[in-house]
């Protein structure tokens, strides 16, 4: 899976998939708000990990 979104506040899954999706079309999917916690969700991303797919999921953190 290319992509997974995690809100900041609780960790629930906002999007897992093959298909890569904005920022923006992740928000809207959800009215701006986490589904589980209701915390407000922000275009600006807290964390990214990027982690190779064939080397076991090593990742690198910025």
């Amino acid at each position: 899976m290319p992509q997974r979104v995690n809100c900041d506040g609780c960790g629930a899954i906002l999007y897992e998939g093959d298909e890569l999706k904005s920022p923006e079309e992740i928000l809207q999917m959800y009215n701006g708000k986490c589904p589980k916690c209701g915390r407000s969700l922000s275009l600006t991303p807290k964390k990214i990990e990027i982690r190779a797919a064939s080397d076991g999921g090593v990742k690198k953190t910025r």
